[in-house]
Order: structure tokens, then C-alpha cells, then sequence
């Protein structure tokens, strides 16, 4: 028997990153608890470059209305809809295949859609 040929051309690689990651940077957004009205969420930002980060930027764009009404381990300026969070003193760096979380309570309007997190090395 004939082996078969081999592919002519490779498969084809992602063109673009998944959702929160830029670069070498990548953010994860979760839900730890929801109440009428509120929940509670926490983003993990993790270094997946070669070299450590000094410094850091989450930001997102609210789909539905929501409102942080208390921040940790980060602040935070927000108009209208759009977020910016940055790290503190504390846990700017972030080592090579390392990473820091902050949380956040925030308010609904009734639905809590999912925000696509990006972030970057500042």
C-alpha cells in the first residue's frame, strides 16, 4: 500500500487573539455572586509574555447598564458605559506566566450581560 500524500499546505493559524487577550497580556472576567440588583465579579490578569509586567490596564465597554460601586486591589474610572481599571502599588508587576486578580461589587439594571475584557502592559 501507498502511504498517503501529505497536506500541501499547513492549517491555517488564529488571526486574532480571543477575547480579552492582547498580546502578551490576557484578561478573564467571572461572576462570584449575584443578588436583585448587584453582583459580585473578580478579572484575573495574567502575564503570558516573556518578560514581567510593570504595570497594567483592564478595560471594557458595559453591555448592559451595570455600575462598580466598590473596587480591590485596583482603581477604576469609569464615563458612561466605558471602564478603566489600573493596578495599584501592590500588584503592578506581574512575572512571566504569573498573574493578580482584583474584584468588584457592581449594580444591575436588570440584566448582567458579559463585558469582552481586553487588556495591556502599561
Amino acid at each position: 500500500t501507498t502511504p498517503p500524500p501529505n497536506p500541501t499546505t499547513p492549517p491555517p493559524n488564529p488571526t486574532t487573539p480571543p477575547p480579552g487577550h492582547s498580546g502578551d497580556c490576557m484578561a478573564v472576567y467571572r461572576i462570584t455572586s449575584t443578588w436583585s440588583g448587584g453582583f459580585q465579579a473578580e478579572v484575573e490578569i495574567m502575564n503570558h509574555g516573556s518578560t514581567p509586567f510593570n504595570g497594567w490596564t483592564a478595560t471594557w465597554t458595559w453591555p448592559s447598564g451595570q455600575q462598580i460601586s466598590q473596587i480591590w486591589n485596583a482603581t477604576q474610572n469609569s464615563s458612561g458605559s466605558s471602564v478603566t481599571v489600573r493596578n495599584v502599588s501592590y500588584n503592578g508587576n506581574v512575572g512571566v506566566n504569573g498573574s493578580t486578580t482584583f474584584g468588584f461589587l457592581a449594580s444591575t439594571n436588570g440584566s448582567n450581560s458579559l463585558p469582552t475584557v481586553s487588556c495591556a502592559r502599561a
